[in-house]
């Protein structure tokens, strides 16, 4: 449940984007999270070759390197970390690389009036339209004039209220969708959220976007 406390409308333009804290808490695509699964190969070494899948608490462990903190790392970085820590254990010029085999920390939430709510892997150019259409889509008596997404930004949590009929329409863009995001379908959440703002049978022009001051 998201506690909504006191709302303050602070911009009619799409949500911004999180930051690399925001994305680390919630992993972003490029960073790594628990349970993902990676690929190390250590060139020559065969022995020092594996795949690993990250724990709980985001740590991966390998021979002669030991445990090592993956999550919230690039693979390039991961890479780089794997080899200082060779080269600290006498293993000269270690030459890494680290593939991502599966990634199952970054998700989206769909929830509402969508077909088959659920979690949802955050792939590539993921925007609203689409993880809603990962959903299996709206409902047959879906409020599509009233979609929240909700997100975390800078330890802040926002909401935005977006009109897909207006993004059909080309009205605004489709917004991006990043790891950690929930979006509701449906109108009980979003007037909650906005009540004096949204009607039925309006259409919404702009998105709208709100912190969720829980002070």
């Amino acid at each position: 449940m998201i506690d909504t406390g006191r709302i303050d409308i602070v911009s009619a333009d799409s949500l911004p984007e999180p930051t690399r804290d925001d994305l680390s808490r919630g992993q972003r695509i490029h960073l790594l999270g628990p349970f993902d699964r990676v690929a190390i190969e250590v060139f020559g070494l065969p022995e020092l070759s594996r795949q690993v899948q990250l724990d709980a608490n985001g740590q991966i462990g390998l021979p002669l390197a030991g445990q090592i903190e993956a999550a919230g790392k690039t693979p390039q970085e991961l890479e780089q970390l794997v080899t200082e820590q060779l080269r600290s254990r006498y293993v000269r010029d270690p030459q890494v690389t680290v593939s991502v085999l599966e990634m199952v920390s970054q998700v989206v939430t769909v929830d509402g009036e969508v077909r088959q709510p659920g979690l949802y892997p955050v792939t590539g150019a993921m925007t609203l339209m689409r993880a809603v259409a990962r959903a299996q889509g709206t409902s047959e008596f879906a409020q599509t004039s009233h979609v929240v997404l909700f997100r975390t930004v800078e330890g802040r949590q926002m909401a935005a209220l977006y009109d897909l009929r207006a993004i059909r329409l080309g009205a605004y863009e489709d917004p991006p969708i990043m790891p950690q995001d929930v979006v509701v379908v449906g109108e009980s959440q979003a007037r909650r959220i906005f009540p004096q703002i949204i009607t039925a049978s309006s259409l919404l022009l702009t998105p709208l976007v709100t912190f969720l001051d829980r002070r």
